[in-house]
């Protein structure tokens, strides 16, 4: 399938999922965190949503740190490796993210095609897999797929924002149960919140750090080698490894969290 780059009505659509409680199910509600999940989807491939509003950050601080590969390298404690491929357009690029998941489970990683938009008050990101012909499946990893990926930053006025966060990915693989439930009781709220504390401390780190390099913000600073659209398709699940991790209990799992609150 060709790669095809979102376009206003393909945002409008996710702003619309975000907002929309139709078909929603919390799944947990504390500590001003909300994750729901698909009423029909609660399986391996699972539809989140996550919600966190966000005081003392102004959305676009928060549009900053979702985009600053830099700075996820400070914050992001599961990630491995990420890093930019190429750029598509002005607001469409090709990154890599690697992260770690609870020993013996395998590690995953992505390869995924990210467009951005601001929407009147709003921030949107989406990503979605695409297979790169230099960038194929890893032998120590297995190759997820992000089958709708995004963020939607809405500005709730001088200095505060609500962030939303929905993701439907296949792990390719048969998870064990646990890890499933583990997603939305824990990981999911944690991320959230990881992401929060992070932006508190963004603008003094910025500051010291290429304090006016945004090329997500100003197209012309950005250096990244173009790619050719036709090179790249659409990542089936299908095509990729599946392999069965089900039977791995939850004692024997060694999990990547107590380094979380740093």
């Amino acid at each position: 399938m060709p790669v095809q780059i979102p376009d206003d009505t393909d945002f409008l659509s996710f702003r619309d999922q975000c907002e929309s409680n139709d078909g929603w199910v919390a799944r947990y509600n504390k500590g001003g965190v909300t994750v729901w999940c698909r009423d029909e989807e609660c399986k391996t491939v699972q539809k989140l949503k996550m919600r966190i509003v966000c005081k003392d950050v102004t959305a676009e601080t928060l549009y900053d740190v979702l985009h600053d590969t830099s700075y996820r390298k400070k914050w992001d404690t599961n990630m491995i490796d990420t890093f930019d491929i190429g750029r598509l357009t002005v607001n469409a690029d090709v990154g890599y993210y690697s992260w770690k998941c609870p020993h013996p489970l395998k590690n995953r990683d992505f390869v995924t095609m990210r467009s951005w938009l601001p929407l009147g008050n709003d921030y949107l990101i989406i990503n979605y897999s695409v297979k790169h012909p230099e960038y194929p499946a890893k032998k120590d990893y297995v190759r997820a797929v992000s089958l709708l990926t995004g963020y939607l930053i809405q500005n709730n006025g001088a200095n505060c924002c609500t962030l939303y966060y929905l993701t439907q990915v296949d792990p390719r693989g048969s998870l064990p149960k646990w890890v499933v439930n583990r997603v939305s009781q824990f990981v999911a709220p944690k991320a959230m919140k990881k992401i929060y504390k992070a932006c508190l401390k963004y603008p003094e780190w910025k500051r010291k750090h290429d304090p006016n390099l945004k090329p997500w913000r100003y197209p012309e600073q950005n250096m990244l080698p173009c790619i050719n659209l036709a090179d790249l398709t659409v990542q089936r699940a299908d095509s990729l490894e599946n392999i069965d991790e089900s039977a791995v209990s939850e004692e024997k799992a060694q999990h990547h969290s107590d380094d979380d609150e740093t």
